[in-house]
Parts: structure tokens; sequence; C-alpha cells
């Protein structure tokens, strides 16, 4: 690349992260202060549309890197006939380029111009473009664009480009590639992980809940010993009150049977002594 053209991808990417309404000032002024031949190119430089630019401001951000390399395993995905990965990933695309989209329309109000519901749908689907396509991602990624790039249509990338045309893809692919049959097992080794990862949370979960049952149970078992305990104690207790009743029982008895005795015995002296008296009197 010229030196003349790495000035203008340059200053492109910067006059085209400026928000529209200071784009044609600053053009002017760039072009100007540079003057000659270089300048005539730079004051040639289009406006960009405000989705453009949100999305320029994105990649500035640097929040596009991320979907770039989902870009990759998706085609990793395809590559592999994998229709799990693919459905996990399709879903976990569209959650990016959402997430993406809603970045670019908080830096572009940021920026002090609010996106339309029209411009955030063509940032939408500058992002998708850039996460499906290894061209169209080199292209965004330059942080040149002056218009939305949307798939659906048959136009060129390159034409919502300003600048140089940047060589190749964003993600390149690895100059030795592994096999399918070893993607294949890596894909099922990583799955392995995930299932022995999801088993090992099972079982944690289980041991926390089997040591919540043993506390509880252990808790009921010491209650019921202390409740035994006392039970216990009272029995002990209650056995001495009886053998002291028992005692009582028989020292009472003992003093009956005394007193009968004793009350049989003056009986016998009351016969006795009538008995002698009615004796007296028939004399």
């Amino acid at each position: 690349m010229s030196d003349a053209a790495a000035l203008l991808d340059e200053v492109a990417a910067e006059l085209l992260a400026l928000p529209p309404a200071q784009f044609t000032a600053a053009r002017n002024a760039r072009a100007e202060a540079v003057g000659g031949a270089e300048g005539r190119r730079i004051a040639k430089l289009r406006k960009p549309t405000v989705a453009a630019w949100a999305v320029n401001l994105l990649v500035r951000d640097g929040q596009l890197g991320e979907a770039v390399e989902l870009s990759q395993a998706l085609r990793e995905a395809q590559d592999d006939a994998d229709a799990a990965e693919l459905t996990r990933l399709g879903r976990q695309r569209r959650q990016l380029v959402a997430a993406l989209a809603r970045r670019a329309a908080d830096l572009a109000a940021e920026a002090g111009s609010p996106l339309s519901a029209t411009m955030r749908d063509a940032v939408e689907k500058t992002v998708n473009a850039a996460v499906i396509d290894p061209h169209a991602a080199a292209v965004i990624l330059t942080g040149r664009l002056v218009a939305s790039i949307d798939l659906a249509g048959d136009a060129d990338p390159s034409a919502a480009l300003v600048g140089s045309i940047p060589e190749g893809d964003a993600v390149t692919e690895p100059p030795a590639r592994d096999d399918l049959a070893q993607r294949r097992a890596r894909k099922a080794a990583e799955r392995a992980v995930r299932e022995a990862e999801r088993a090992r949370s099972e079982a944690e979960r289980g041991l926390a809940a089997a040591t919540t049952r043993e506390t509880t149970a252990r808790e009921k078992a010491d209650r019921i010993r202390e409740r035994l305990d006392s039970l216990r104690a009272e029995i002990a207790r209650v056995e001495k009150d009886a053998e002291a009743a028992d005692a009582a029982v028989d020292a009472a008895e003992e003093k009956t049977e005394a007193a009968r005795e004793t009350a049989t015995g003056a009986a016998r002296a009351v016969d006795r002594a009538r008995a002698a008296l009615d004796g007296e009197s028939d004399t």
C-alpha cells in the first residue's frame, strides 16, 4: 500500500467516526490542511449514513472482535455438519448481534445522534454480515464504512467502503487445518468435558442435599436422645419415690399390726375383768 493510500485510510477512519453532522466541515478542513493530490482525495470522501457511522463507532470501541471469532466457529461447525453445535451457535449469534446493535445505538446516543428504528435495523444487518461473511467482516472492521451492509442484496460489501479494500478476509484460515476426524474428536472431547462438568455439578448438588438431610436427622436424633435422658432421669426419681412409698407402707403395716395386737390384748383384758365381775355378783 502506498503512503498516499495509507494516509487516506487513516484520515477516513478518523473522519468517519465523527458525528455525521460534523463530517463535512471536518473533511473540508482536513483536505485543505493536507493540500495537494492527497487533499483532493480527502475532499471527495463521502459522508457516512448514520447507521454506517454507528458501526464505525462500534469498531473503534472494539466490540466486533467476538462477533468475528464466532464467525470462525460457525464455519467450523458447518464443515463438521454438527447440527447441535450449529443450533447453539446460531442462537449465540442472534444474541450477540442484538447486543452489539444495542451497544452501537448507545454509542450513537452518547455522541449526540440517537438511532432511529430504521437505522438500528441497518446496524443489526451490518453486524450480522460481519458474523456471517468473512469478506464483509474484513470491510467492516476497517472502520471506514459510509453505508450499511445487507447480505440479502447482491451488492459487494466493498461498495460500502471508502479507501483501500482489505486483502483477504478478517479471519483467515489456519495454514494447516485439522482434518475432519481430528476436529470431531476434539469436539467429542469437549462434549465429554461438558458432560463431566454437568455430572459433577449434579453430584455436588446431591451431596449438598444429602448433607442437609444428614444434619437434619442428626439434630432430630440429638433432640430425641435429650428427651430420652430426661425421661430416664424422671423414671429414676419416680422409682426412688416408689421405693420410699413402699417402705412407708411396710412401716405403716408394722405399726398397724402392733396396734392390732395391743387392741386385741386390751379387749381380752376387758373380757377377763367382766367375767370376774360377773362371778362375784353370783356369790
